[in-house]
């Protein structure tokens, strides 16, 4: 029987980025997003309502996700759904997150604002961190050829 873990979701950051580095040096951020979708009810109202989504980003993605993005940037995800389980207080809890294989900017950085992107001929190569042993979780998708170019897209 075939199976598909395919997510993909428009919405606004709730929150600025935050990355941090596992033990074996892969960049980590978990982002949170909005995704809206308005509709009409059957009496015509017309309503919205708000999803919240946890998206949690490996890689080179999520430095470039740090450094360019802030609360409420609109963004593209693509990923697969996983879920999360612990027992906290003797009770079982669990949740379900976003592993994002590609993130899409919608909107240029604006300017003035902390963690803008230089202009295009200021840009500079960010080495990523090596990476020993990772768990299965851990390990970002296969980074896609730029033309050897060090752009957030």
């Amino acid at each position: 029987m075939a199976t598909l873990n395919k997510v993909m979701l428009i919405g606004n950051l709730t929150r600025d980025p935050e990355v941090r580095y596992t033990p074996s040096g892969s960049a980590v951020s978990d982002v949170r997003m909005a995704v809206s979708r308005k509709f009409k009810t059957s009496d015509g109202q017309e309503k919205e309502e708000t999803c919240f989504v946890s998206v949690t980003v490996w890689g080179r993605q999520a430095e470039t996700v740090g450094e360019y993005l802030r609360k409420g940037s609109p963004i593209f995800v693509e990923g697969r759904l996983k879920l999360d389980e612990w027992e906290k207080d003797g009770q079982k809890q669990s949740r379900l997150t976003v592993v994002a294989e590609r993130v899409q900017f919608l909107s240029a950085p604006r300017r003035g604002e902390v963690g803008d992107a230089p202009p295009a001929g200021e840009r500079r190569s960010k080495a990523a961190p090596a990476a020993s042993s990772k768990h299965e979780d851990e390990a970002p998708p296969p980074a896609e050829d730029a033309g050897g170019e060090d752009l957030p897209f």
